[in-house]
């Protein structure tokens, strides 16, 4: 493989995805795996194609892609995010497109951690009044 053109990362909330951009055919890979083969969902391969879809680039870059923590959706969340930016570090006109579809968002929600004297992060123990 030769050099990236981009690097971009993308989170989404536990997940972290550094993504290389480079000239290609199109091929995806992810943590040096087919995509066909790290998403098996077919749900999660459509969410993290959605920029190279919609920028109709697809054909045109290869990308890699290296993820760790959290689950598949997250990771696939987190792959979209880092393709979004790398496109638009590549070209600065389809920062518009994106935008406005809401690939370039980093979705900030997070799970709330759990408070001592309690079962969760807001779940109280049962109350007994005697």
């Amino acid at each position: 493989m030769g050099h990236p053109l981009v690097q971009a990362t993308g989170r989404r909330k536990r997940a972290v995805a550094r993504v290389r951009v480079r000239h290609g055919s199109g091929q995806i890979t992810v943590n040096n795996r087919p995509v066909e083969a790290y998403f098996p969902n077919e749900t999660h391969r459509m969410v993290l194609a959605e920029p190279l879809v919609l920028t109709e680039m697809g054909e045109n870059y290869d990308i890699d892609a290296t993820i760790h923590g959290g689950g598949p959706t997250g990771q696939a969340g987190a792959m979209r995010l880092g393709i979004a930016r790398g496109l638009v570090a590549l070209d600065a006109d389809l920062r518009e497109s994106l935008k406005r579809a809401g690939f370039l968002t980093r979705d900030d929600r997070e799970k709330e951690s759990k408070k001592y004297g309690l079962k969760k992060a807001r779940k109280a123990p049962q109350y007994s009044k005697r």
